[in-house]
């Protein structure tokens, strides 16, 4: 229907200017309001010499501004390059250094980063300037709409392209597999930055429903705030937010569950406790585990609120997605437990590559299909059963072990506040799990018991066959277990 998402707003801002549309910590817009902020940015773009194809980088902000500015930047045909809010001036200089940038936008931009730099203060005075805009034609859905730096597991931080009908073919990944209505109001406490937060973002505005922005997940005042005043109706959360909701509102979330319709989960997986307690509160709504990357988007979906849920389970193909299995040669398999593939997709949806890097991007990326070094296997029902990272996933003889299970395991136990499992060599076995442990301030966890409490839920072959006590679990901002950083720990015995 769209070639983009800004042509889908100005579409729903012509047929009912005064809904709801989007709403920060601040202050709420309707779509008519939405679409003139973002008209008066475009317009404002361009008389200062932003040109289609020239790339922006702007620092992110939980607002309806630095929305309306992207939206405003592909109006114009021009490139949009979020980085992270509060993000280091050197590192946004060198951004804009790498992507050549013609602007850079930012709370207080560091001083010769772009040809142009604009602040946040400037963009409220240009998006209050009555100025005409000569609009031009709606950008072409094989354009590039963003490219968005992310580090992935490999720790090496790649730009990753996308284009305007990988935008569109995302949303609707997101709104067919949550089941998306007209009257959609999602809160979205995800940095908007990050592809997680944005998609779920984009997925609204092509459906014509509304999205609430929160500043933090921590601060629960404004967000049961939020979920009265704008009739929340449905949330996104990554893990590690779903983490500390659950801890702060402490149980406030069983007050909604007759409106909560679903709540989309993604970006990392989920500790086993976590989900088990928000299927407590909320037994009715919803509960989507989204898979996919920055690369390929929302690629696979499962609702995992029932009672025959499947452990590492994620589900089966998104609506624009075709997912298929190769061995460590691309060459196509029919995987199974015993023999799992590798697991890739192709699909509009998918990146056209990584900026100015042809090693990486074949590495990834081959006639269209991002392929990915995560092993998986469809079930006798087509689910998806997915085991983890290859390199990650534990053979132990022969036998293929998911780490996160033996994890979700020992986090049941009284006094493991988090924990991660590696593969290590193992002279008769070739390899084995070992667990490291992070114990809960002011407890004292008995690894005995602890070994014994995990022979009673997992086969002996997933037993760690060492258990070692660590200071603090390293993870990423949105919870993603960093296991790469337990192994270089492992071979440097520290």
């Amino acid at each position: 229907m769209f070639n983009s998402v800004v042509e889908a707003v100005f579409h729903h801002a012509e047929r009912f200017p005064d809904r709801f549309c989007l709403a920060d910590d601040a202050s709420g817009v309707t779509w008519g309001g939405y679409a003139q902020k973002i008209s008066r940015l475009a317009a404002a773009f361009s008389s200062l010499g932003i040109a289609p194809g020239g790339r922006v980088v702007v620092e992110a902000c939980q607002t309806v501004g630095y929305l309306a500015a992207e939206l405003a930047l592909q109006r114009i045909g021009a490139v949009f390059v979020p980085l992270e809010h509060n993000c280091a001036a050197d590192k946004m200089a060198a951004v804009a250094r790498r992507v050549e940038a013609s602007a850079l936008i930012a709370c207080n931009p560091p001083k010769g980063a772009a040809a142009l730099c604009l602040s946040y203060g400037d963009l409220d005075r240009l998006s209050a300037q009555d100025r005409s805009f000569e609009a031009g034609p709606w950008p072409d859905a094989s354009a590039v709409s963003e490219i968005l730096f992310s580090t992935g597991t490999t720790g090496k931080e790649k730009g990753i392209i996308l284009t305007h009908a990988a935008d569109i073919a995302l949303a609707e990944n997101v709104i067919h597999g949550v089941e998306m209505e007209p009257d959609n109001v999602e809160m979205i406490p995800s940095p908007m930055n990050h592809s997680h937060g944005l998609r779920r973002y984009y997925a609204n505005m092509v459906n014509g429903s509304a999205v609430v922005l929160l500043g933090s997940a921590m601060d629960m005042r404004r967000f049961f705030s939020n979920m009265d005043a704008y009739r929340v109706n449905s949330l996104d959360l990554v893990p590690a937010a779903l983490t500390l909701v659950l801890k702060l509102s402490r149980g406030g979330l069983a007050a909604y569950r007759d409106r909560l319709r679903y709540i989309q989960f993604g970006a990392a997986p989920m500790r086993d406790e976590d989900r088990r307690e928000i299927c407590r509160l909320l037994p009715d709504t919803r509960l989507y585990n989204f898979y996919g990357s920055t690369e390929s988007g929302c690629v696979a979906i499962y609702n995992f609120n029932r009672p025959d849920a499947k452990p590492n389970c994620i589900g089966r193909p998104a609506c624009n997605a075709e997912i298929f299995f190769t061995d460590e040669d691309r060459k196509r398999i029919v995987p199974s437990a015993q023999r799992p593939g590798l697991l890739a997709c192709s699909g509009p949806m998918n990146m056209l590559g990584y900026w100015q890097d042809p090693q990486e991007t074949a590495a990834a990326l081959s006639c269209g299909a991002v392929y990915s070094s995560d092993e998986a296997y469809p079930d006798a029902d087509g689910d998806i059963i997915l085991l983890g990272r290859r390199g990650d996933v534990i053979n132990v003889g022969g036998s293929k072990v998911a780490p996160q299970e033996i994890e979700d395991a020992a986090r049941a136990f009284s006094g493991v506040a988090d924990c991660g499992a590696i593969p290590v060599p193992d002279p008769y076995k070739g390899m084995a799990p070992k667990l490291f442990v992070q114990v809960r301030p002011g407890c004292d966890v008995d690894f005995a018991a602890l070994r014994a409490f995990l022979a009673e839920r997992l086969e002996g072959y997933k037993l760690p066959v060492s258990i070692e006590r660590i200071d603090a679990i390293p993870r990423s901002f949105n919870g993603k277990l960093l296991r790469n950083v337990l192994k270089e720990r492992e071979r440097r015995g520290q």
